[in-house]
C-alpha cells in the first residue's frame, strides 16, 4: 500500500529495491520515527505496509495430490512463520490455520516466514470446514503426535493434509480421532519433545523426500 523510509535505509537502497517499490507512495521519516512504528529493536529503515491477500480455497485444494500443512492452535507467531516457511520450502500447496492459531499476518509471524507468506496461500478455517474438505476429496489426514508411528514407516500418499498442534496440548482430540495416520519424529537421543516448528519441518521433509537415484 505504501512505503516508509528513514535515512538508515540509504545503505540498503539498490536498483532492485527501487524497481520493486516503483509506483508506491513513499513517506520519508526520521530514524527515530521509524523506531517508534517498526516494532523491532533495530529497524533497517524500510517498512512496507501491505494489504493482506485473500486466497481462493481452490488454490490450495484443487489440482492433483494437494499437500496442505494445517496449524491447529499454534500460538507462537514465530512458530507460525517458521512453519509457513517450511511449507513453502517443501512444496506444499498451501497452509490452513485452524482457530486458536496465531495470526499468520502478524508482524512477528511475517518476519519469521521470511517473505514466504506472500508466496504461499494461507487460509483461515474452522475444523468442521476442513474436515468437510478432506472428506469431499478423500484426502488422508496425518496428525503429528509424540505417541504416533515413526514417520519413516509411512509410504506417503500423493496428497495429504498434515496437522501439527499447539505448543502445549498438541492436536485437538477431534483431529486425532479423525486421523488416518498419527505420526511422530523418532528421537533416539532421549529428548522428550521438539519445538513445533522443528518437528513440522522434519515431518514435511520426510513426506516430500524423493528417493535418491
Amino acid at each position: 500500500r505504501f512505503l516508509l523510509r528513514s535515512p538508515r535505509s540509504d545503505a540498503l537502497w539498490s536498483r532492485e529495491v527501487e524497481t520493486a517499490t516503483q509506483g508506491l507512495e513513499c513517506h520519508r521519516v526520521s530514524d527515530r520515527e521509524m523506531a517508534e512504528v517498526a516494532g523491532t529493536e533495530s529497524p533497517q529503515g524500510l517498512l512496507l505496509v501491505a494489504e493482506e491477500p485473500r486466497h481462493d480455497p481452490a488454490a490450495v485444494w484443487d489440482g492433483p495430490g494437494p499437500r496442505v500443512l494445517v496449524l491447529d492452535g499454534v500460538q507462537d507467531p514465530g512458530n507460525v512463520g517458521t512453519l509457513i516457511r517450511a511449507a513453502a520450502a517443501f512444496g506444499c500447496s498451501g497452509v490452513a490455520a485452524l482457530d486458536g492459531t496465531a495470526d499468520a499476518w502478524g508482524a512477528r509471524a511475517v518476519r519469521a516466514a521470511a517473505g514466504t507468506t506472500f508466496r504461499l496461500p494461507v487460509l483461515h478455517c474452522p475444523w468442521p470446514d476442513l474436515e468437510a474438505e478432506l472428506r469431499s476429496r478423500s484426502l488422508p489426514l496425518l496428525a503429528a503426535d509424540a505417541g504416533g508411528t515413526d514417520i519413516r514407516a509411512l509410504r506417503p500418499p500423493p496428497g495429504w493434509a498434515l496437522v501439527v498442534g499447539g505448543e502445549g496440548s498438541g492436536c485437538r482430540s477431534q483431529v486425532r480421532a479423525r486421523a488416518d495416520h498419527v505420526l511422530c519424529v523418532a528421537m533416539p537421543g532421549g529428548v522428550e519433545s521438539l519445538n513445533v516448528g522443528v518437528a513440522g519441518a522434519i515431518l514435511l521433509h520426510e513426506l516430500t523426500r524423493a528417493p535418491l537415484a
